[in-house]
């Protein structure tokens, strides 16, 4: 259990750090977090965190596909296009372009 609260304490730091207008992959933060091919526990750390504050809507599934957002993917696309992205109903058009590595050490 301690593992993965620190895991999961990891992607809300990774999360907390993409800036507005860029999004990042869950992928991109399970690799940032130490876990390369845990983007599905991303996406669950993110479905069960309730903290104020995070940018929960900045993670995106892979090549631009919006993903999940609780079962509001409206929303989602809204704060993402409030941001000044660029969205489809389904992706985040010019991903690549957008896209958020962290270059930054953890």
């Amino acid at each position: 259990m301690a593992a993965a609260n620190t895991f999961a304490r990891r992607v809300l730091r990774i999360v907390t750090r993409i800036p507005a207008g860029r999004v990042a992959t869950y992928g991109d933060v399970a690799a940032l977090a130490g876990a390369p091919r845990a983007a599905r526990a991303v996406g669950n750390v993110l479905r069960e965190a309730r903290v104020p504050g995070i940018p929960y809507h900045r993670v995106i599934a892979a090549g631009g596909r919006l993903g999940g957002y609780g079962g509001a993917p409206g929303l989602k696309r809204a704060l993402l296009a409030a941001e000044g992205l660029q969205v489809t109903p389904t992706r985040v058009r010019h991903f690549e372009a957008v896209r958020w590595r962290d270059r930054t050490r953890r």
